[in-house]
Order: structure tokens, then sequence, then C-alpha cells
């Protein structure tokens, strides 16, 4: 993990793409809601872990993840990669073993969605309400 920019408006981390991103990714975010002095980090900790896992599962390249507030106060949540193929909501499927993360993220964030990059790849983000 190394931390690319650091700052009160934007705060972001470069991970390699392994199964340990998810982690680091959660570690990342506690302690950035713990400078914005956010006490409960619980959803914005679930819908980060989906995010990280689904750029490591079906992205490509490095996963860039970023956070800040915006105007409106809601946390916001990006994460990046270089893959072209775009996240979408599976139907539900009771009897998989995965696929359920966008449900999850649909369900905690206030919304979300993805924005192609002008360098290639896309970030998909979420907002969330902070206390």
């Amino acid at each position: 993990m190394s931390v690319v920019a650091q700052s009160p408006e934007v705060s972001t981390v470069v991970l390699e793409p392994t199964d340990e991103a998810p982690l680091l990714a959660r570690r990342f975010l506690s302690d950035q809601f713990a400078a914005w002095k956010i006490a409960d980090d619980y959803a914005a900790c679930v819908v980060i872990s989906e995010l990280v896992t689904n750029a490591y599962r079906h992205g490509e390249g490095f996963i860039v993840v970023r956070l800040f507030q915006d105007l409106d106060g809601l946390a916001v949540l990006e994460v990046w990669d270089a893959g072209e193929h775009r996240p979408m909501i599976k139907p539900q499927d009771d009897a998989a073993l995965s696929g359920r993360g966008l449900q999850i993220i649909s369900e905690m964030a206030k919304t979300w969605g993805v924005r192609s990059l002008n360098e290639g790849g896309k970030a998909v983000w979420a907002k969330l309400p902070v206390t």
C-alpha cells in the first residue's frame, strides 16, 4: 500500500490487485474517517470492501481508492481500475456463492454509479451519509 496524496479534501491510496486489497482499503478508510472525526465507519467499510473486491476480481491493474466529502457532507468512496468492464447488479440468485456486492452497495449507499476515466478504465463510486 502506498499513499499517493492526503489532504483535507481528498485522500488517495494505490493498492496492488491482491486478495489483501480489501483489508488495506478498509484500514485506509477507517483511518481517514477517524481523521475526519466520523465515529461510525461500518457501512463505509462494507461498501469500500465490496468496491475493492470487485476491482480486484473483475478489474485490471492497480486499484486506486479515493475518499472525500462532497458539498452536502456525504462521504464519497471511489475505486478506480484500468478495466473497461462496467459493473451491473445481477439478478438475485439465492443459491449463488457470490455476486451480491453491488446489491449490498445499492442498499447501504445513498447513491452509487460508475464513470469512465479519461486515461482509460473506470471509477465506481458510492456516496454515504456520515455521522
